[in-house]
């Protein structure tokens, strides 16, 4: 049964290997080159069904997503709450959570889909939710944290 047990265990740890040595297909690296020319300290992820980049770029910590086409798919950006659009800040500090603690903050860039802001904050130190805001500063949606 031991032995079984290892067997099974080294054929699982031989193909998570191998899903994270994947090479990444040119059209993505030479895609994301031209979309973020200027960007600095990229590491590639193997994410199954795509390929993500985290990156600086202008001093921002970023990641963005590519499908294996080069089919760019999203980007996030992480922020100060101070620079946020005035609108996303001003529904935040109308918002019920405006007396929780602001933990992050990210701009959130999808294709085909409106810009939108992902705050999370947190309660005593338990309580965690995402906020999502559109850039009028209404909050759209809002979730709990695992």
């Amino acid at each position: 049964m031991k032995i079984k047990f290892t067997l099974v265990f080294l054929l699982f740890a031989a193909v998570a290997t191998q899903a994270q040595i994947r090479k990444i297909p040119a059209e993505v690296t030479e895609a994301f080159k031209t979309r973020y020319p200027h960007a600095e300290k990229v590491a590639w992820k193997d994410v199954i069904t795509s390929f993500e980049a985290q990156f600086i770029l202008n001093g921002y910590t970023m990641t963005a997503e590519f499908g294996s086409k080069g089919d760019w798919q999203s980007s996030e950006k992480k922020l100060k709450f101070e620079e946020l659009p005035d609108a996303v800040k001003d529904g935040f500090d109308k918002s019920k959570y405006t007396g929780w603690e602001l933990v992050s903050v990210t701009e959130i860039d999808k294709a085909e889909q409106d810009l939108q802001y992902r705050i999370l904050v947190k309660k005593s130190g338990v309580q965690k939710k995402y906020l999502f805001f559109d850039t009028n500063g209404r909050l759209k949606r809002e979730s709990l944290t695992i």
